[in-house]
């Protein structure tokens, strides 16, 4: 089908505006196949993915490893029949038991990020009998209602108004803010420990793991959205590890399924548990759990730890990082701030609007690139783990070569 083709039927049977968006932007390619690092067009042009699926793809596109794993189940048993039980769902649940920090160790499988955001809400509901939640502002935790609600952007929430009662918003990596908002109504406090889609923002030291103190000191669980940040997207198994945080309730997924599968998780202590043990079907997923995704979950564990990709997400993303702060040095009129841990970057340019150019400039030379959803002023850098040195000196050369042009304009306006 030719491209125009395409982005017609888009434009008639998906979404009219976007399309003309993209349109706009100059993306009018259509992805045909990936591998690794790379996605190729139907013309034959090859982007490096410096996006990641927005922290989906950590092994990158189509990993060989799990590819096999999603195949041998689907020539098995492709969807579990939900009645008896299935060895791939037993072997992940363990083996994120084993990887997850502290007491957290039952498990309940979902279909994407904000499913497991939705699960965690409820069980915190369930486990502490409580019904006021604590987030942050500018945070992003999903889109269906109770993640929404969570979610920390006026944009998004407002249109769908009345959402759920009894949450508060508090400035990110503001402790006194934090501890002044929880109170013994509070079920839970819900952090991302990096701030993904509000702009690649690291809290201090010890930020989650004070979290943890303040809200158990109330009787109030410790909710980690991991959805980006886990499965060494920040050079660690998940992002509380950088301060030692043990969470109660984790919310899992973007990577998890290695880039193949849809797959969530909800993962808790036995305490936060509780609630689903003495009611299980209390919570329950036609589709969380299959064999082919769960297949991939376990793949994709198996391949981080084989392919040391926690210590090169560390390695390479402070080589990623040092070549752009060098850049920012450059051009201080165009990025204000560098910022972030491992392989999730984020770039803060100085003027709105200068987000998009920078995009559109970095994908006309094929590098793909996308800036966060709660601040446009942001350019995030999340590629795959296993992107090399080599690479990702290519994509300096192109970054430092679209700043250019982006200064220039910046000058002309």
């Amino acid at each position: 089908m030719h491209p125009e083709e395409v982005m017609q039927k888009y434009e008639t049977y998906i979404n009219p505006s976007s399309t003309r968006l993209f349109r706009f932007m100059g993306l009018s390619s259509i992805e045909a196949q990936a591998e690794g690092w790379t996605i190729t067009d139907t013309e034959g042009t090859e982007f490096i993915d410096c996006l990641g699926g927005f922290g989906m793809f950590a092994v990158g596109h189509k990993h060989p490893k799990v590819v096999e794993a999603v195949e041998r189940e689907q020539r098995a048993m492709p969807m579990c029949g939900k009645v008896l039980f299935n060895e791939p769902a037993a072997l992940l649940a363990e083996k994120l038991a084993e990887i997850t920090p502290g007491a957290l160790q039952y498990n309940f499988f979902c279909n994407s990020g904000t499913e497991a955001v939705e699960g965690c809400l409820k069980v915190a509901r369930l486990a502490t009998g409580r019904r006021k939640f604590v987030a942050a502002k500018n945070a992003f935790h999903g889109k269906t209602f109770g993640s929404l609600t969570a979610t920390g952007r006026d944009m998004y929430r407002d249109p769908f108004k009345p959402l759920l009662e009894g949450f508060v918003h508090v400035p990110f990596n503001d402790l006194s803010a934090l501890e002044d908002a929880v109170d013994e109504e509070t079920a839970a406090v819900i952090l991302e420990p990096v701030q993904g889609e509000g702009g690649i923002n690291v809290p201090a030291d010890g930020y989650m793991k004070q979290a943890e103190e303040i809200a158990h000191k109330k009787g109030a669980l410790l909710i980690a959205d991991e959805v980006q940040t886990g499965i060494g997207r920040t050079g660690a198994w998940f992002g509380v590890n950088h301060d030692g945080a043990r969470p109660d309730l984790m919310a899992v997924a973007k990577a998890l399924g290695g880039g193949i599968m849809p797959l969530g998780s909800v993962v808790g202590t036995e305490a936060a548990w509780k609630g689903l043990i003495e009611a299980p079907f209390l919570h329950t997923s036609t589709f969380g759990g299959g064999q082919m995704a769960c297949a991939a979950g376990v793949a994709t564990l198996q391949v981080i730890e084989e392919e040391n990709l926690l210590q090169r997400s560390t390695e390479t993303g402070a080589y990623f990082k040092r070549g752009i702060e060098e850049i920012a040095r450059e051009f201080p009129q165009v990025i204000k701030e560098v910022r972030g841990r491992g392989m999730m970057i984020g770039m803060d340019l100085v003027k709105e609007g200068a987000g998009g150019m920078l995009m559109a400039l970095m994908i006309d030379q094929h590098v793909i690139v996308a800036y966060t959803l709660n601040n446009p002023k942001v350019i995030r850098i999340e590629p795959p783990l296993t992107m090399p040195k080599q690479v990702v000196d290519h994509v300096l050369e192109v970054l430092r070569s679209s700043i250019k042009q982006v200064a220039a304009a910046i000058e002309d306006l």
